[in-house]
């Protein structure tokens, strides 16, 4: 009896031997996979950034593409995604709409936006007096910043506005007006439906002209800003660090390798073009700029922004816990 006890207790410690490691091993495991960053963008240039960082992807990144804004807004409101690129204005208004539960990432897109005109009479932005443009966006950053040009250089235009841009596309491709403001990638849309259109200014240079005489030397025209949740930002700054390390590969890549980029902007619905892709992608202006830069570039867009409606950026410009630096 005696030596049957024992053999049971020696047969235990081996069997305890022998699954130890594999439970140590299922533990560490569980420990270092972490779940899928959960990621969201609108299609169009938004979505071009990110659309390497897509096609690379080994399951590091749960993508969410969407076409209208408010979507992308509320999932990062309530917490269904992890990160998401918005609007420049909607990376205020979720801040403060969550009591500070977002950080800026990183600016990704440029102006992207364009004075077109059938005809040659503007030349300069002066030229725009006593004229009517044809645009979208009442409300929003682009109504803001135009007026914000307009009023700088005391020019008396007006601005007609349409219910969306493919809708100032298609009446400017129809020949029914001469004169529009327009976003890429809807820009290379008209020039490929309607040649006689030209690109006659630069809203992002002339919007940085304008800024530098109101002694605002480092405003730019970021339409795009990347936000994640406080929550990813505090608890797992590796993941949001590979985020951002990834992020700027796949802008460098896009810029670098624009024909094979609108491939897979295509493929993956962001534009259904590859074409149209390939052509507006030069435009579309993607940058990769964080940090201390982000702030500089950001902050006094958000003071302009303000000034022209509060609302616009949720009632209050940002303070600096909003940028992550």
């Amino acid at each position: 009896m005696k030596n049957m006890k024992k053999l049971i207790k020696v047969l235990a410690v081996l069997m305890l031997a022998v699954a130890l490691p594999f439970v140590c091993g299922a533990e560490n495991a569980a420990e270092n996979t972490a779940a899928p960053v959960r990621v969201a963008a609108l299609k169009g240039p938004t979505g071009m950034a990110i659309s390497h960082m897509m096609a690379q992807n080994d399951g590091t990144y749960e993508f969410t593409l969407a076409g209208d804004p408010t979507e992308v807004n509320a999932l990062i409101i309530s917490g269904q995604v992890d990160i998401a690129a918005v609007p420049i204005n909607a990376g205020s208004v979720i801040y403060n709409k969550t009591q500070g539960g977002v950080r800026a990432l990183s600016l990704i897109t440029r102006g992207m936006l364009y004075v077109l005109e059938n005809g040659h009479t503007v030349q300069h932005v002066k030229d725009l007096e006593g004229k009517t443009i044809t645009t979208a966006g009442q409300g929003a950053t682009p109504e803001y910043v135009t007026r914000y040009i307009l009023d700088t250089n005391q020019i008396n235009a007006e601005l007609d506005f349409k219910s969306e841009h493919a809708e100032v596309t298609t009446l400017a491709a129809q020949g029914l007006v001469d004169l529009v403001l327009l976003p890429e990638p809807q820009v290379t849309n008209l020039l490929m439906k309607n040649p006689s259109f030209r690109v006659a200014l630069d809203v992002t240079e002339e919007f940085a002209a304008a800024a530098k005489q109101n002694g605002q030397d480092n405003a730019q025209l970021s339409m795009s800003v990347v936000i994640a949740r406080k929550e990813l930002v505090e608890n797992h700054p590796e993941q949001v660090a590979q985020f951002m390390k990834d992020l700027e590969a796949s802008i460098a890549y896009a810029n670098e390798n624009v024909a094979d980029t609108a491939q897979k902007i295509a493929a993956q619905g962001i534009i259904p073009s590859a074409a149209v892709a390939e052509k507006a992608l030069p435009s579309c202006t993607l940058v990769f700029i964080a940090g201390e830069d982000m702030q500089a570039q950001a902050a006094p867009l958000y003071d302009i922004l303000f000034s022209a409606n509060p609302q616009s950026v949720g009632g209050k410009v940002p303070d600096d816990t909003y940028y992550l630096k």
